[in-house]
């Protein structure tokens, strides 16, 4: 079995880490199907949605500690375990940035939805990977946690990027600094997750947020979500001269009058 699965459905992108037995932590192979299904989610605009999650009890554990006490794992992913091999602070450097790190890099170029169906344990990077989606669904009985102080290191993975912006500063550092675990109640709470499910039904709701977003006006909704993440880094003015544009092009396209004849019919607008 390959350790990521990738399939396309009635315009929905599916990414399903898959090491069950290693609760999804990463590897060479993972990383390598995970960069080129997101270069196909950015670049096929069949693609309208994209659903990240996790096969079997957890979502993603990180790194992989067992291989961390060899001097590999996720920073080291480009050579393989020898017994001579000997680690170097640059080679850790650039192995984070030559893989894992090109995954946020990828997700950032992706302008349609994504969202993190947390179906069990995110920890670590891979909290932070599902800090990288624009929503989270999270199963009722998934943990969170920033555990790189636990093991003396620094969040390398965006997590020091994301979390304050998503929760704030100072319940960011709480967990940075702690690397305590929490609750799916709990990360509802602080805004760490979108939504919180039953674990059966997951799944079942995740689709169902996917297929909605799939129907909509594509174009409308891929430049809103670059006004959003682009207005965090701006100024007002800025922010508006591009809207403006935005709004130029988007009354141009077909999803604008069907949508007002639909306003008008008293009926679900059809967009392309």
């Amino acid at each position: 079995m390959k350790d990521l699965l990738f399939e396309v459905k009635d315009g929905i992108a599916t990414i399903t880490l898959n090491r069950p037995d290693s609760r999804n932590a990463f590897s060479l192979e993972m990383i390598r199907l995970w960069k080129e299904s997101l270069e196909e989610v950015r670049d096929n605009d069949e693609i309208r949605v994209l659903v990240l999650t996790g096969n079997g009890i957890a979502f993603c554990a990180g790194g992989d500690v067992k291989s961390m006490k060899k001097g590999k794992g996720f920073v080291d992913l480009n050579e393989e375990v020898d017994k001579d091999f000997v680690s170097t602070g640059l080679k850790r450097k650039n192995s984070l940035w030559n893989y894992i790190q090109r995954i946020p890099l990828l997700m950032e170029e992706i302008d349609k939805p994504t969202i993190a169906a947390i179906n069990g344990d995110a920890i670590g990077a891979g909290l932070d990977m599902a800090l990288q989606c624009d929503l989270r669904f999270a199963s009722d009985t998934a943990r969170f946690g920033e555990g790189y102080v636990n093991v003396g290191i620094v969040p390398g993975d965006g997590g020091g990027y994301y979390l304050p912006r998503i929760i704030g500063i100072d319940k960011a550092l709480d967990l940075l600094w702690t690397g305590r675990i929490i609750d799916s109640e709990e990360a509802l709470k602080i805004g760490l997750v979108t939504r919180v499910c039953s674990h059966e039904a997951l799944m079942d709701e995740v689709m169902a947020f996917a297929n909605r977003l799939a129907r909509g006006p594509q174009q409308a909704m891929r430049f809103t979500k670059r006004t959003v993440y682009q207005g965090l880094k701006t100024d007002l003015r800025t922010s508006l001269d591009m809207v403006s544009s935005f709004m130029g092009l988007v009354t141009e396209h077909p999803d604008y009058q069907e949508g007002l004849q639909a306003i008008i019919e008293k009926r679900k607008p059809k967009f392309n």
